[in-house]
């Protein structure tokens, strides 16, 4: 997903929704972050969008049924808004005070609050998936994250098996520093 994309979900997720803040969980978190192309995150037709207080994913399910994954939205521009709960990702402690705040013009007054590169990098890693692995060696290769960082979080993810930490720690080894 380009950024202009990104920012077109944003959008029309805030216009859907009537707020003026969705978060950003998924790959697309790092258009927040960073202006480079990163065709790792590119790859991705979708943006996994979530609301604040949305414990009951009500607001999530609306996203999913205006803009998600088969819906008219997808058909007409070839990308969707997952809707998601902010429970969706697991995160180190301390994520909040981290998001980067991101809007431009073409969001129309919507501010994405996307994961900050470090938190983006672990949730990832933690979901372990074969796309996750790609996108994390890709932030890795480029330098836009540090494994000193990532280390230090790692250890603030609240009950975190070890099997899924000894996975983790594993994917930092492809750190070029």
């Amino acid at each position: 997903m380009k950024k202009s994309q990104f920012e077109h979900a944003i959008r029309a997720a805030g216009a859907i929704l009537g707020v003026d803040e969705v978060l950003v969980i998924g790959s697309q978190a790092v258009h927040g972050s960073i202006d480079l192309e990163i065709p790792e995150a590119e790859r991705s037709i979708e943006v996994d969008i979530a609301v604040l207080g949305d414990s009951d994913g009500s607001l999530a399910d609306l996203i999913d049924g205006s803009i998600g994954e088969l819906s008219m939205f997808q058909e007409t521009f070839g990308y969707y808004a997952q809707g998601v709960t902010s429970q969706t990702a697991v995160l180190p402690d301390g994520w909040r005070k981290r998001v980067v705040r991101y809007s431009s013009p073409s969001t129309n007054g919507v501010t994405a609050l996307c994961l900050e590169i470090h938190d983006l990098w672990l949730s990832k890693a933690v979901a372990g998936r074969r796309k996750d692995q790609e996108f994390c060696r890709a932030l890795l290769a480029r330098g836009l994250v540090k494994v000193t960082i990532i280390k230090a979080r790692l250890k603030q993810i609240p009950d975190l098996n070890d099997e899924v930490e000894k996975r983790v720690r594993g994917w930092m080894k492809d750190d070029p520093v």
